[in-house]
């Protein structure tokens, strides 16, 4: 009797629904969501509180952004060819000049609305194209996700059909070609720590 309460209990088990993965959109609009809540804090803004609002952005995007395999595509062949600590090292600054570039045109935020308008998934691969109300404009701005560790994280960015990931590689393989990595991993260095000293450009 045990062993055919067992033999039932098992075949229940084999008969429950699986419970639905998140897809890739449902993966990121919780984490646009708060982070267009951080941008609208009104305690956050100002001079004042920077340090403290770009720390809460960028705990806000690294929930659903894999910087490491947007940094290994950035890299792309070279990426093989340095050792685990550099990659990490080369993750790490990567990551501070994407943050140096780029937060600083998202606290110019708004209010503006961010319209979901569609969802590709092919494989471990998707695409959530988005649209962004600029004075009446709508900017068109998909994120390019992956699946492949059981979790869709954004790894590019396309604005307006350009992709952050290629335009870095292609800002990057001249230098590659020439200074090899240690020139390219000096040169973001460099760029890092002016940032850091109140200037820097793009």
């Amino acid at each position: 009797m045990k062993n055919f309460v067992i033999f039932l209990l098992f075949l229940l088990f084999l008969a429950a629904p699986a419970v639905a993965a998140v897809g890739p959109t449902d993966t990121l609009k919780p984490t646009l969501d708060r982070l267009t809540a951080v941008l609208s804090d009104a305690s956050l803004k100002g001079g004042a509180h920077k340090a403290e609002r770009r720390a809460k952005i960028m705990a806000t995007i690294k929930e659903v952004f894999n910087f490491q395999e947007m940094s290994r595509r950035i890299l792309g062949p070279a990426w093989n060819e340095i050792g685990a600590v550099e990659q990490s090292n080369f993750t790490s600054q990567m990551t501070k000049l994407l943050e140096n570039v780029y937060i600083g045109r998202l606290e110019e935020y708004s209010g503006q609305k961010i319209q979901f308008v569609g969802e590709r998934i092919k494989g471990d691969r998707a695409q959530v194209s988005t649209e962004l109300d600029y004075q009446g404009k709508p900017i068109p701005l998909s994120y390019i996700m992956d699946n492949s560790a059981g979790r869709w994280m954004v790894y590019d960015i396309n604005i307006e059909g350009v992709s952050l990931v290629r335009n870095y590689m292609e800002q990057f393989s001249s230098i590659l070609r020439t200074d090899k990595y240690p020139g390219l991993i000096k040169m973001i260095e460099a760029k890092n720590r002016e940032y850091a000293a109140g200037g820097g450009g793009q």
